[in-house]
């Protein structure tokens, strides 16, 4: 049994939202279903969205935003093909925000800075070829290429930014039109991969499209322009920065600075760094000066192989080698998102049996900022090709009604001291002892096998406790010491919380 020290605690206990997900229907309704859905999501118990990027992107009208052309156009412009994005139209946009606002929510932007795609026109240009998996290991010489690399937006015609970006502004791309069948990253003359970004194949600057030149100077005065831009044109609370680890990371203290500037008030900002390496995270962290929030990637990881191994995986290792243990004052918690989701690039499940535990786990702990993922609340269904090359149909299941149990023991009672049980492959639980401000705690015991049961010190004597899941109908009564014998059913959990005397 360990004990987390009591500390000062906040009035609201935050849960972010991903508002959004891969297979987000492509019907241009989802900005007016959350303008909607934004009363009853802040009465659940959440209190921040993540949305998705908003602006246009390659593939228009169907494109989840992450082949971004026109981080300017929000819905706004006659480009790629449609007005409106996937998700809406800026007017739409704009006026989600507005709504979750008013039901009281923060709203975080999502920010693609590594590349562009979907170009206006080709320009060339010397480069050097290089191998996709090996980006130290040349494979030619530097030669005369065609690309797409000239961002006009003519039909926005330089509304809110002058800005056009041409091949200088670029470091690399992959497509060469005068070699169309050669496979390669092509290197600009004059240019070099970024310093600070992950190692994989050799260094991971280059992701995919137009390869942002973080240092060149155009090219971080606009992405500071667009962050201004965003926070005077929606008022957003914060955001999520895309793909960082093929961004050298030194340049985001410099743009949190700016646009908290700007702002005059702080910002929340959480990056994607995605792997489960602690040591990479921690060397993130400490590089760009803790500035930035980071997903616990690791975590997820751990959930997604005890949901696979069942009552095989020792409970007791939910924790190592997480940002949750380790670097918990920076880690966003999450079980699931649209990367991990099933038939994406990182596809990782976490199996549904096991959803309930994992978000008890992050919910109702101290550590981290939890992220629920939409589909998990709301259940979704979409088809798709697979990695098989086969298409697969796929239902994932909504999981709203014990989020939100889980939600409301967050909101309620998961405030104080922390003693934790962690001591069982099988059966682990931790209590939480309230504050004056919230003085009716909670224990939580959770199984992977059999009938689970711990005597757990409460830290309220005398208390009667009745499991908010309902798996257990029985009230359990404290001793005069605040201990318990608490109990969950085989393979789920229970969340007891202290009844109103």
């Amino acid at each position: 049994m360990t004990t987390t020290p009591s500390s000062a605690e906040p009035d609201i206990n935050g849960v972010l939202l991903q508002a959004f997900h891969w297979y987000t229907p492509a019907d241009g309704g989802h900005w007016r279903r959350l303008e909607q859905q934004a009363p009853a999501l802040a009465q659940a118990g959440i209190t921040a969205l993540w949305l998705p990027p908003a602006g246009k992107g390659l593939a228009g009208s169907h494109d989840v935003g992450y082949g971004i052309y026109d981080p300017f156009d929000l819905g706004e412009f006659d480009q790629r093909g449609t007005i409106a994005t996937k998700y809406g139209t800026r007017a739409e946009y704009l006026a989600a925000v507005a709504a979750c606002h008013a039901a009281g929510l923060q709203v975080y932007a999502d920010a693609v800075f590594n590349h562009l795609m979907g170009a206006d026109a080709e320009e060339d240009f010397n480069a050097t070829p290089y191998d996709p998996h090996n980006r130290f290991q040349a494979i030619g010489e530097q030669r005369r290429i065609r690309g797409w690399t000239h961002y006009s937006y003519p039909a926005r015609a330089g509304a809110h930014s002058a800005m056009q970006w041409h091949w200088w502004h670029f470091d690399a791309v992959d497509y060469n039109s005068l070699e169309p069948g050669f496979q390669a990253v092509w290197r600009i003359e004059g240019k070099a991969f970024d310093d600070n970004v992950d190692l994989e194949r050799g260094n991971y600057d280059y992701l995919m499209g137009c390869d942002l030149d973080i240092d060149h100077p155009e090219v971080r005065g606009a992405l500071k322009h667009w962050g201004s831009w965003m926070l005077d044109t929606a008022a957003v609370d914060g955001f999520r920065l895309d793909a960082i680890k093929h961004i050298d990371g030194g340049f985001f203290p410099d743009w949190i600075a700016h646009v908290e500037a700007h702002a005059g008030r702080d910002l929340f900002v959480v990056g994607e760094y995605w792997t489960t390496s602690l040591a990479t995270l921690s060397w993130y962290a400490d590089h760009t000066g803790g500035r930035i929030h980071l997903f616990d990637a690791p975590l997820h990881h751990n959930f997604h192989v005890a949901s696979k191994l069942g009552a095989g995986y020792d409970l007791r290792r939910l924790l190592d080698g997480t940002l949750m243990r380790h670097l918990p004052q920076l880690a966003v918690t999450l079980v699931e998102n649209h990367d991990t989701q099933p038939l994406q690039a990182l596809e990782s499940v976490v199996e549904p049996w096991f959803k309930p535990l994992a978000y008890a786990f992050i919910l109702l702990r101290r550590e981290g900022y939890p992220c629920l993922f939409l589909p998990d609340y709301e259940g979704a269904h979409y088809r798709d090709r697979g990695h098989d090359g086969q298409q697969h149909e796929v239902v994932l299941v909504s999981h709203r009604w014990i989020l939100n149990r889980l939600l409301a023991a967050r909101r309620d009672h998961a405030y104080g001291e922390q003693r934790d049980w962690l001591d069982h492959p099988n059966c682990i639980g931790w209590t939480r002892h309230g504050t004056a401000a919230h003085p009716r705690g909670l224990a939580v015991l959770m199984s992977n096998g059999g009938e689970g049961w711990k005597w757990m010190d409460t830290g309220r004597p005398n208390a009667t406790y009745s499991d908010i899941t309902e798996h257990r109908r029985e009230l359990i009564r404290t001793n005069e010491h605040g201990w318990a014998e608490f109990r969950c059913p085989p393979g789920s959990l229970s969340v007891w919380v202290e009844t109103a005397p």
